[in-house]
């Protein structure tokens, strides 16, 4: 009997998205299947304190884990930081390196790299905390609506959608309570349109799927607390030419922003037909009503196969760069 493999899930974390980050590692532990895989849970605290004893656990273990799956999202966990250390401590991990995670978790280098590579997106401005802009510049810019985020963060917190000054100067409060940095962004009508992909060098699309929320945006409540907040249409109804074209955007800007084994790329998809990229997820939400994998199960990919794939492509990814020099 083939030896089981030893999967770290780590999990919270100092992130506005820790309680995401726990609902989508329940969802995770229980779908591994574990006639394959001893799962050692390694929870991190808000205030960033790691469960030592189960990271280094006395076991004997050459390393503490064969794989880690940060099951993590937002900052210190999804940008980098965590991938880096991990590469440090050598030990593979699912998902995008260093370079893939920190470029798609921060809005603004993910747009201006897709803008160059020639992929279609929205009108947006970068504000800095140390920078001042007035909702009459930023409405000639973008036009009204608008919507103002931190750029370093995910499941819709500090997003705000604004229509007057009042609520301008207040979303930029919010937004930068969590981030030093925000994005203001032109409100694009059209359908949300999203799409997993799974893979390293190769990587594949899924089915896109279709995100109809029933509030004014997709909120954090919308996503993960009201069970009414929106509807998933899984395959979205589109023509064969557009479903086409979502995915080869999706693997094409995969392959831009240098990520690796997952991610869920959003688009808006505008009634004249033109499909723009609204934003790439490096590790996507894991819950048990999450896009990611339910794009999957259309797929033709359960829940455990998935994962079964992701532990694969991350071990994958770790045999080759094991091969490369580290001396001269």
């Amino acid at each position: 009997m083939a030896k089981k493999l030893r999967i770290g899930v780590l999990f919270g974390g100092k992130s506005a998205e820790h309680e995401v980050s726990i609902q989508s590692a329940q969802n995770v532990i229980a779908a591994l299947d574990k006639k394959k895989y001893d799962v050692v849970p390694v929870k991190i605290a808000k205030d960033g304190a790691w469960d030592v004893a189960q990271l280094f656990p006395a076991t004997g273990h050459k390393k503490p884990f064969d794989v880690v799956f940060p099951v993590l999202h937002g900052p210190f966990g999804e940008d980098g930081s965590v991938q880096g250390l991990l590469k440090l401590a050598g030990v593979a991990h699912v998902g995008a390196g260093v370079l893939g995670s920190a470029g798609g978790m921060d809005k603004d280098v993910m747009k201006r790299l897709l803008r160059d590579a020639g992929i279609p997106i929205g009108t947006f401005l970068v504000l800095h905390s140390y920078e001042k802009i007035s909702f009459a510049a930023a409405k000639k810019a973008l036009g009204c609506p608008m919507f103002v985020k931190p750029a370093n963060l995910g499941s819709s917190v500090g997003v705000s959608k604004v229509s007057n000054a009042k609520e301008f100067e207040q979303a930029l409060a919010d937004a930068f309570q969590y981030d030093t940095k925000i994005l203001i962004e032109e409100a694009i009508v059209g359908r949300e349109i999203e799409c997993g992909v799974l893979g390293n060098d190769a990587p594949i699309a899924s089915v896109p799927g279709e995100i109809i929320p029933h509030a004014d945006f997709y909120s954090y409540d919308a996503k993960y607390i009201d069970e009414d907040g929106a509807a998933l249409a899984i395959p979205a109804k589109l023509s064969t030419r557009e479903t086409k074209a979502v995915q080869a955007l999706a693997i094409k800007t995969f392959k831009v922003l240098e990520c690796a084994g997952l991610a869920r790329v959003d688009f808006f998809l505008k009634q004249n037909g033109e499909i723009l990229v609204n934003e790439i997820n490096t590790l996507p939400g894991f819950t048990d009503i999450s896009m990611y994998p339910k794009l999957w199960e259309a797929s033709g990919l359960s829940q455990p196969a998935l994962l079964d794939r992701l532990i694969e492509l991350a071990l994958e990814r770790f045999a080759r760069e094991q091969t490369l020099k580290t001396t001269h």
